[in-house]
């Protein structure tokens, strides 16, 4: 790729809470994660940006490492951009490192593996605390189904049955580097999935799924069945936006 006369390429690891955003992807007359950093990008450089991001979270969805580029002939320098953006962009958005990356560096392309944390808060009475931030389930659930569905899907599998219909993807072929369960204090599940790639709504998917085994309403060998049978009408409902966290992006 030829580089442009004092062009730079500047990485940008963001924390946002999507709570009010319609997702990462910039949309026409929806606020957006991509679309707010662009903006006051924009208004630090004095030109329009392209931001590319590692990948598109879902409305409600949060990111703790972000991960995104943009390139731009500047004599602004990355501190520069750290201090300028989290002075400009609102409390919902906070840019935790900013440097210089090489020209060629894409966000997206160029990721090895992404790690998602799903949580769910398995108590009888709603916390209004955690309402936007992790699925209520009230029945308790039992952890022992649950965590043999992970072990199901770990490995490399052709993940259609779990994947929206109209995503796009030729090949829904994804290894799943990791997929664990920890029980943290007041009794709250949390999720961690490594892959090498993720499909649109994977996680909330395979998750609306192995929360009907720990209910007891479908059994581990029939969510075998729905892997194998890569049917996303044989898998359960999506769950719900706000228990899912983009936690890390691996190069």
């Amino acid at each position: 790729m030829d580089e442009r006369q004092g062009e730079k390429n500047i990485k940008l690891v963001i924390a946002y809470d999507g709570t009010g955003y319609f997702g990462w992807q910039r949309q026409l007359d929806q606020p957006t994660i991509q679309g707010t950093i662009e903006e006051k990008i924009g208004l630090m450089v004095g030109a329009p940006v392209t931001l590319i991001g590692s990948g598109r979270t879902d409305a409600g969805v949060h990111a703790v490492n972000q991960v995104a580029n943009f390139r731009v002939a500047t004599t602004l320098t990355p501190p520069v951009f750290l201090k300028g953006l989290n002075s400009l962009l609102p409390e919902s958005i906070a840019i935790k490192k900013a440097e210089y990356a090489p020209i060629d560096f894409h966000a997206r392309y160029d990721a090895k593996s992404k790690v998602y944390e799903y949580r769910i808060y398995n108590e009888k009475l709603r916390s209004p605390f955690l309402r936007q931030y992790a699925w209520h389930i009230a029945r308790s659930l039992d952890t022992k189904p649950m965590m043999e569905c992970l072990e199901i899907i770990t490995g490399t599998h052709d993940f259609s049955a779990f994947c929206s219909a109209g995503d796009g993807q030729i090949n829904a072929v994804r290894t799943m580097i990791r997929a664990a369960l920890s029980v943290r204090e007041d009794n709250l599940l949390v999720f961690d999935f490594e892959s090498t790639g993720f499909l649109r709504h994977m996680v909330r998917t395979i998750m609306g799924t192995i929360a009907k085994a720990g209910l007891g309403e479908i059994s581990v060998d029939r969510v075998q069945e729905i892997l194998e049978s890569k049917d996303r009408q044989q898998a359960e409902a999506k769950a719900p936006p706000g228990g899912l966290y983009l936690i890390d992006v691996r190069y």
